[in-house]
């Protein structure tokens, strides 16, 4: 059995890609994608349809309902069991998608021994703070506004007395797919920009207001997913605060700013990696598969 990875950028062609390579190489493809693991998230997640999955194995798609917590911890439990699938079914395994955090623990590993599901005490911002003072070297990675990373820091410290750089040297990680193959797909910025454009206007045409109001109407706003983008600037434009012009104009500007961020992120963390324009990385992929 053979694994590898596809990364790339928002609308860079990942999912097409790897349905394409999973045809002709007898390979399940595992999502690394954050938003697709929920059921009844379809237009803003982009998931492939079933008609485009066809007979292709999938794992990491409708996993969970939108009010159902989802993790990294669960991403790598998932990992593990499409691992089992494709060993026992003599498949190859795809992993494909932009939520690089959970592709970088699942190189890196995660230090075992905390419970994930300590809930602040106190405000995301004052944990930060809190943890900044006592651990700049390890806060100084972290946005204040990621309160995922802030509530797993602040979980360390308020279950071992330990900052988390001290922690984590007292409890190393251990890699889940040390070796893994790991293929990128580049593209020319104003490129890129313009897919994120044109796959913006399809989703508004597809329905994705009426996907949001469902969504809104069944799981209220509370879950963690309802600020993904796509649904957090649909329920302004609900609110009244935005046309429908700039609605597309918005989901399409904080989606470019994502890719850059993922850009960024692939860059930083995944230094053994090929890296190709997509035409030339299938070919790449393929001869991998064939060695």
């Amino acid at each position: 059995m053979k694994e590898i990875a596809i990364i790339g950028s928002t609308a860079s062609g990942k999912t097409a890609l790897s349905l394409e390579i999973a045809n002709q190489t007898n390979s399940i493809i595992l999502s690394l994608d954050s938003l697709c693991v929920y059921k009844e998230i379809e237009i803003t997640s982009a998931k492939p349809s079933c008609k485009e999955r066809g007979d292709i194995i999938h794992f990491g798609i409708d996993e969970v309902y939108p009010n159902e917590e989802f993790d990294v911890i669960k991403f790598i439990e998932l990992y593990k069991k499409a691992k089992d699938y494709a060993i026992s079914n003599d498949k190859n395994l795809i992993i494909v998608g932009g939520t690089g955090f959970y592709l970088k623990a699942l190189i890196d590993g995660l230090s075992q021994g905390v419970d994930s599901k300590t809930k602040l005490d106190i405000s995301a911002l004052e944990a930060y703070e809190l943890l900044y003072s006592i651990d700049k070297k390890y806060m100084q990675k972290i946005e204040k506004n990621d309160r995922y990373r802030i509530e797993k820091a602040y979980s360390i410290y308020k279950q071992t007395g330990l900052c988390p750089t001290s922690y984590f040297e007292k409890n190393p990680k251990i890699s889940v797919a040390k070796d893994l193959k790991i293929f990128e797909i580049l593209w020319d910025k104003d490129e890129l920009k313009n897919r994120i454009f044109q796959r913006t206007k399809i989703m508004i045409n597809s329905g994705l207001i009426d996907e949001v109001i469902f969504l809104e109407k069944k799981y209220t706003r509370e879950p963690n997913c309802m600020a993904s983008i796509g649904i957090i600037e649909t329920l302004e434009y609900l609110d009244g605060k935005l046309t429908k012009q700039e609605l597309e104009e918005k989901i399409s500007a904080n989606t470019a700013k994502l890719a850059k961020r993922q850009n960024t992120f692939n860059k930083s963390q995944f230094l053994e990696k090929t890296s190709n324009i997509i035409e030339n990385l299938n070919s790449d992929i393929i001869k991998y598969f064939s060695l």
